[in-house]
């Protein structure tokens, strides 16, 4: 599976609590529009854990409906448990899935041990009517999938990446470094995406990519093409705003910047509460400077 690109891991827009599938849906088109190389949904960005599985599939088969083919969607599907993580998986890819991204589970997380976490990723690949995605996110789950795991784990025929969302460009060049060549790994954190690139990534997940996909596009193929002096300037510019919508603001800042850029970000689902209007205003000056240096 050609994984190489740009992914948004898109938010799940809300109105007055419920699921509003009509913005999603518009909001998936526009994302199509552009140099993505596809989607991902129900990941961390898109308040997964707080959607239940009806939900969950009415998301994949509302995106599915608007990525065309050539195209990736990917959905997470992270469960507590394996069976639960494998029903998950089986269920995205009725609905139309081309891979799911499983996040470690963290509940028991001193029990997460390098054993543990390799039999549930087997399972879970073994079981996976689509190929499946490594996806290792500490600073949310208190869980490191280690790296001796994921070079045992990416000669499994049906796990081909994996999504790092940390920063640690040593422990990034390991995972490229340890796994097969046909084995991806993705960047999960727009501030190092550049670094991530030229020690050989694929390409990225990346919440900043929701709210400005074009610039991270372009700082891709800017790698791909040789122009590093370019595409290092280009970083600089995008790591501002990339840490505002990540470290700063979390999820409700992604959802208030996607309503900047004329996507519909929508309400987060409670107990996330949103973004107050300074916060609202010191996103719009990060992206339109953004904007005026592009």
């Amino acid at each position: 599976m050609d994984l190489g690109g740009v992914f948004p891991p898109i938010p799940t827009p809300f109105r007055g609590g419920a699921l509003d599938a009509g913005a999603l849906g518009a909001n998936c088109e526009r994302w199509m529009q552009t140099g993505l190389r596809g989607i991902v949904v129900l990941g961390s960005n898109g308040e997964a854990p707080l959607l239940d599985d009806d939900e969950s599939d009415r998301v994949i088969a509302t995106a599915r409906a608007r990525v065309p083919d050539g195209r990736l969607l990917i959905a997470g599907v992270a469960r507590e448990s394996t069976v639960g993580t494998v029903r998950a998986a089986t269920r995205a890819a009725a609905c139309g899935a081309d891979a799911v991204l499983v996040r470690t589970p963290w509940f028991f997380k001193a029990l997460q041990t390098r054993e543990a976490l390799t039999r549930h990723y087997t399972a879970v690949a073994d079981a996976s009517p689509v190929p499946v995605l490594l996806y290792n996110f500490t600073a949310l789950t208190g869980v490191t999938l280690p790296l001796a795991a994921v070079a045992r784990l990416a000669r499994h025929p049906n796990i081909v990446g994996m999504k790092e969302s940390g920063s640690d460009i040593a422990f990034i060049s390991a995972l490229i470094d340890e796994t097969p060549d046909d084995f991806s790994v993705l960047a999960g954190s727009a501030p190092v995406f550049y670094a991530s690139l030229v020690c050989g990534a694929a390409g990225g997940i990346l919440a900043l990519a929701c709210a400005v996909p074009e610039p991270c596009v372009q700082l891709f193929d800017m790698v791909a093409a040789g122009r590093l002096a370019e595409a290092r300037i280009l970083q600089r510019r995008l790591t501002p705003l990339a840490r505002l919508l990540t470290r700063v603001h979390g999820v409700p800042g992604l959802k208030a910047a996607l309503d900047i850029a004329g996507y519909t970000g929508g309400e987060p689902r409670p107990p996330l509460l949103p973004v107050g209007p300074d916060a609202v205003e010191e996103i719009r000056q990060a992206m339109e400077a953004l904007y005026a240096s592009v």
